[in-house]
């Protein structure tokens, strides 16, 4: 019989199988990875996002109001680096396609907080001085 995580495996159509018996599994996403894992009757989603350390306040300014609209769940911990973990869970005996839509879900969750990140590093735009002739 299939782990919970081999199941969504196959639910989401990911290309690699996990060992038997997996417990996790990163999968490779966009560039980034995405670690499911099974524990306690539950699947958990989490990827990790790299920023600055002084941009975790501003992305946890953004937390309440996406908590509203989506199910993933930004978290940090003030580390040298700094990172934060976007994460979210659901039943472990979820059917194929509430795994898939689940995953579908999480992944623009991830492109949404990544683009902020990416924002955050950008340059200011520079603006030519205004000149006023009378």
């Amino acid at each position: 019989m299939p782990t919970p995580v081999e199941r969504f495996l196959a639910a989401v159509g990911y290309p690699e199988k996990a060992p038997d018996g997996a417990t996790s599994f990163p999968l490779l996403v966009d560039g980034g990875e995405v670690l499911v894992r099974a524990e306690a009757g539950r699947l958990v989603l989490s990827r990790t996002l790299a920023c600055d350390e002084g941009d975790l306040p501003r992305l946890a300014s953004f937390a309440p109001g996406r908590m509203l609209r989506e199910e993933a769940i930004l978290a940090a911990e003030p580390t040298p680096g700094g990172a934060a973990l976007l994460w979210r869970e659901l039943p472990a005996d979820a059917s194929a396609g509430a795994m898939q839509l689940a995953f579908e879900s999480f992944c623009d969750s991830c492109d949404w907080w990544l683009e902020r990140i990416d924002e955050f590093s950008a340059p200011e735009p520079e603006i030519p001085p205004l000149m006023i002739r009378p």
